[in-house]
């Protein structure tokens, strides 16, 4: 490896000179059609107070793409609970995530045939800290992995459930790998 013959300014032990690497920080990578926004959290010392979607006739405004709410649903995920693979493909369901409390580690995959990201996998990593959306589009496989206090997640769809035909694809939670769930050791 490279980084055991480099010549760098401190000089180690051989035992360590071994074992060293460096990280690296590529680009995350994107997927099609999947976009952010990023929310303003207002603190004061009585509390905080946010906006979440501001909405009209078209639907939600002043975010990067579209979506007209058809239901607005929450979801309370004990600590360290995976609930993954979830994918709409019975009909079109886009969905807009939001976390109020807690952390979540989310996993999106491209699964579209034909999309020029097929395949893809994105890791994000939302908190309630610092609220984030992300837009999840139809036949993107999307999944999470709940922080050590749990997680409360809002999120929009511009579908309403139904209980007759649901539309929840599933995949195993570890079909695109184990390693995706495993704890960052480094």
């Amino acid at each position: 490896m490279p980084e055991q013959t480099a010549e760098h300014t401190i000089k180690l032990a051989p035992e360590y000179a071994r074992e060293l690497k460096f990280e690296a920080y590529p680009a995350a990578p994107q997927i099609e059609g999947v976009w952010f926004h990023a929310l303003k959290k207002n603190r004061s010392e009585n509390g905080a107070f946010m906006e979440y979607v501001r909405l009209d006739e078209q639907g939600v405004q002043g975010l990067p793409g579209q979506l007209t709410p058809r239901q607005i649903s929450v979801s309370w995920a004990a600590p360290k609970r995976i609930n993954a693979f979830h994918i709409h493909v019975k009909q079109e369901q886009n969905e807009i995530w939001c976390v109020l409390q807690g952390q979540l580690m989310i996993w999106l995959v491209d699964c579209r045939a034909g999309s020029p990201t097929l395949g893809v996998k994105r890791k994000l990593v939302f908190s309630g800290e610092q609220p984030m959306m992300v837009y999840i589009p139809s036949g993107v496989a999307h999944g999470y992995q709940a922080g050590e206090q749990g997680a409360t997640l809002l999120y929009t769809m511009d579908a309403q459930f139904d209980i007759s035909d649901p539309n929840e694809g599933r995949l195993p939670w570890n079909h695109f790998g184990d390693d995706l769930w495993a704890e960052d050791m480094g």
